[in-house]
């Protein structure tokens, strides 16, 4: 369909064809965007001759919306320096008070100020006291931003549910979370339905929750997207998840592209593309005060580690 066509559709009713005037307000079909409807009643009367066409736009726009470069990865940026942060969680914290996710530099600074002034430990973003909590003030924490509907306290409550093997409950809050827009939410629906674990195996339902949380810039999600896509033949498929999840950082991406230029499936150039990409999400991530930050904890985890 030209966009020309497309556009005096959208001018018009695609049932009555009345126009769009200043007390007559058109809406669009949900599923395809292409026509619009003055009302319910033509939209059930164009159903039957709209169908066949809906169907097929609406494929077409899921695949654009799954094939398109998310901006960042699903953690986005530090809310304190608002550089990008590393899809690595090993190098950032999430906080339970304001669910706030904090690079490891950020924190580290945080840390330093308090000891400087002999200040009592606080959020480094909310700045809400911290001081010695035990686990069950740190989890009234988080159940009270489950109350007041935050995904990631959500997402967070899931994953310890699922690690505890309490796969129903962590079902739960998986499903509200994603029903809340959350990606990481999505991909670990994708892993429960892939396992049968707290719910039937649902290969379809699988793929889906990777998809949107493919969409919603999870590399993770992205890079099991091309595996499933190499297992099904769908070579050219697999390839651009690849890429688009090593455009975020993903090492493991990376290396699949690899593979498939020994392969003789992806040019070099594609290749050299990719890995420059990926080099520069990952030189994204990096500051000096991140560095100082790693390596002070990777030097105090050791000693206490080596106690």
């Amino acid at each position: 369909m030209s966009a020309e066509k497309v556009d005096d559709m959208l001018m018009c009713c695609a049932a009555c064809g009345i126009a769009e005037v200043d007390e007559i307000k058109l809406m669009r079909c949900n599923a395809c965007k292409s026509v619009r409807y003055c009302g319910v009643k033509c939209q059930r009367e164009h159903r039957r001759q709209h169908k066949k066409e809906c169907k097929k736009r609406a494929a077409e726009l899921r695949v654009e919306i799954l094939f398109k470069q998310p901006e960042s990865s699903y953690l986005g940026d530090c809310p304190i320096c608002c550089l990008p942060l590393s899809i690595d969680p090993e190098y950032s914290t999430i906080m339970m008070c304001c669910s706030k996710v904090i690079c490891d530099g950020c924190y580290y600074a945080n840390e330093i100020r308090e000891v400087k002034a002999s200040l009592i430990p606080s959020c480094s973003f909310c700045r809400q006291p911290v001081a010695v909590q035990s686990g069950d003030k740190l989890e009234k924490q988080r159940m009270k931003r489950i109350e007041a509907n935050d995904p990631a306290a959500m997402s967070q409550k899931g994953i310890e549910l699922d690690k505890k093997g309490d796969y129903q409950s962590a079902l739960t809050y998986f499903t509200k979370a994603a029903g809340l827009g959350d990606a990481e939410a999505h991909y670990w629906l994708s892993h429960l339905y892939s396992d049968g674990l707290g719910v039937e195996k649902d290969s379809r339902k699988e793929i889906h929750h990777l998809e949107e949380a493919a969409i919603g810039g999870h590399p993770e999600a992205r890079f099991n997207l091309g595996c499933d896509e190499k297992e099904n033949g769908n070579i050219e498929r697999a390839v651009t998840h690849w890429i688009i999840a090593a455009n975020l950082g993903d090492d493991l991406s990376i290396k699949a592209l690899m593979r498939m230029f020994k392969g003789g499936f992806v040019e070099k150039e594609v290749l050299d593309a990719a890995l420059r990409a990926h080099q520069a999400a990952v030189d994204a991530t990096e500051s000096p005060l991140r560095d100082v930050a790693e390596e002070y904890y990777r030097l105090r985890d050791g000693l206490f580690s080596s106690n």
